[in-house]
């Protein structure tokens, strides 16, 4: 963990450069210095059928959920939420800047009874040092 999803409205295919906010995030969530390398999971779900407030074609949504595993306080997870959302605002800056966009963010802290992994990347990047 973390697990970043970015659920978005299909019409953002075209503008939203996708790969690049991917990217943009996952330095992020990095440069926190909360999160090993090997944990981080960056990735963008296009939602072909949606419909946003009034219904408008240039209507787009950006919905980021990031799911964490237990263990963070208050402050670190306000830490790491505002990291991702000022990239992700930077990112879409020129969207914001149009009344059609919406943005949002939520944390999600998993349960550590209920929460099972199996990462054969994190030996080979803890052996890189």
């Amino acid at each position: 963990m973390p697990h970043l999803t970015i659920e978005y409205s299909a019409n953002l295919e075209a503008a939203g450069d996708l790969p690049g906010l991917c990217l943009a995030l996952r330095r992020a969530l990095l440069d926190t210095g909360l999160f090993e390398e090997g944990a981080v999971r960056v990735r963008a779900l296009p939602c072909p059928h949606y419909a946003v407030a009034d219904l408008l074609p240039q209507n787009a949504f950006a919905a980021l959920v990031l799911r964490i595993g237990a263990g963070r306080g208050p402050e670190d997870k306000a830490r790491v939420g505002r990291a991702v959302m000022a990239a992700a605002e930077a990112h879409f800056a020129a969207l914001l800047a149009e009344p059609h966009f919406a943005l949002s963010l939520d944390i999600v802290e998993n349960d550590p009874a209920l929460s099972w992994k199996t990462n054969a990347i994190h030996p080979r990047l803890r052996a890189r040092g």
